[in-house]
């Protein structure tokens, strides 16, 4: 029974795991205010949209941001360490269930950050930044975090190194999170 177990948390975690995922890029792309005629975003609107779109008749946006992705991305998080608080041998209590939400859910966050940027500094080698749709997304997604950083360290020789002082703020706030 035990490896049953395992295997139905295993599919469960990571169905759960994909889908917070295009959640919470669905909702990156709506703070950067990304093309939302991308073929990626559609394919994004259209996953989350059975989901989003009843929980937004009863959660308005506040301004820019929508509300009810936030809502849905917590409870996503918070139902994904539930159960594998319950299929794990010492089950967390709701206090600690949601602590760990909020870590856990930060540092999605910051590798979904972590592997842009790397996608981002990659892509950058190789020339030609509007061929794929997904590659210009990867560029609207990264522009806001490594500009501040463009504004403090100017590229030397013609090589921008806002992406390595990024990924080493990323880096740092992983450890601070205990991640």
């Amino acid at each position: 029974m035990g490896a049953i177990n395992e295997i139905f948390g295993y599919v469960v975690q990571t169905l759960l795991s994909a889908y917070l995922v295009a959640m919470l890029l669905r909702f990156l792309l709506q703070l950067v205010r990304a093309d939302f005629y991308n073929p990626v975003c559609q394919f994004l609107v259209k996953v989350t949209n059975p989901v989003i779109v009843p929980l937004r008749r009863v959660i308005p946006s506040i301004r820019r941001l929508d509300t009810a992705s936030v809502v849905v991305i917590m409870m996503l998080e918070v139902f994904s360490v539930w159960i594998a608080s319950r299929i794990s041998s010492s089950p967390l209590n709701f206090g600690q269930i949601i602590l760990f939400s909020i870590t856990k859910l930060a540092a999605t966050l910051l590798m979904t950050y972590l592997f842009l940027i790397i996608a981002s500094a990659v892509l950058s080698w190789f020339g030609g930044r509007g061929r794929h749709p997904a590659i210009t997304l990867v560029y609207q997604l990264t522009e806001p975090v490594l500009a501040p950083f463009r504004k403090f360290i100017p590229p030397i020789a013609g090589i921008d190194l806002s992406p390595l002082f990024a990924l080493i703020a990323i880096r740092f706030l992983l450890l601070l999170i205990g991640w």
